[in-house]
């Protein structure tokens, strides 16, 4: 993570090459006002205010693209550490828990109640450090319902992860996957009338 992701955060370099950090006051203070802004601008009941949930994020410092669907369910954690590409979906209850940088491609898709976990902690340790890790998910993509995506993973371009999956390691470009330990069941091959699209 480069040293303006944080913010302030007490940062030091971690033998994984993780970032290890504790949030500051600043932080603390902008993390409890995007909670208050979450749990009740961001979740107004009207059917169809995914543009109104894509200014909000844009006011924490989200990088959102054109076209992206945002279920007034979804959490984010930290927006400021949040990019969606153009036409991503975030379904319902799905958890984006972003404490370093977590970059969704183009047209990707979040299923209802599936978790992006970008934090951890170091328990090699008494203090826990907090490790803040990135966490990418390619264009095309499909984080299928429930499904979990570790700290740290990158699932490429194209590539399904399915439902209730488990993913804890890096997913190559334009496979399926499923299980718990998600493993590559085949690749994701495309129609003709698609690629032609």
């Amino acid at each position: 993570m480069a040293s303006g992701d944080a913010e302030g955060s007490a940062i030091g370099e971690h033998p994984s090459g993780t970032v290890a950090a504790f949030f500051s006051t600043r932080e603390k203070f902008r993390r409890a006002l995007w909670y208050l802004v979450a749990g009740t601008l961001f979740r107004i009941p009207i059917r169809r205010a995914d543009g109104w949930r894509v200014f909000l994020l844009r006011c924490f410092g989200a990088r959102v693209g054109r076209g992206c669907l945002i279920r007034r369910t979804a959490w984010i954690e930290l927006p400021w550490n949040l990019t969606l590409g153009d036409g991503v979906m975030l379904g319902e209850h799905c958890i984006i828990y972003n404490l370093g940088p977590m970059i969704i491609g183009d047209r990707a898709m979040v299923s209802q109640y599936a978790h992006l976990c970008g934090g951890s902690h170091d328990h090699s340790t008494r203090e826990m450090m907090l490790l803040r890790v990135p966490v990418r998910i390619g264009a095309d993509a499909w984080i299928a319902a429930d499904a979990f995506i570790g700290p740290g993973v990158t699932v490429g371009e194209g590539t399904i992860v399915g439902a209730r999956s488990s993913v804890f390691r890096d997913v190559p470009a334009w496979k399926i996957c499923h299980g718990s330990p998600a493993r590559v069941v085949r690749d994701r091959v495309l129609s003709d009338r698609t690629k032609a699209e």
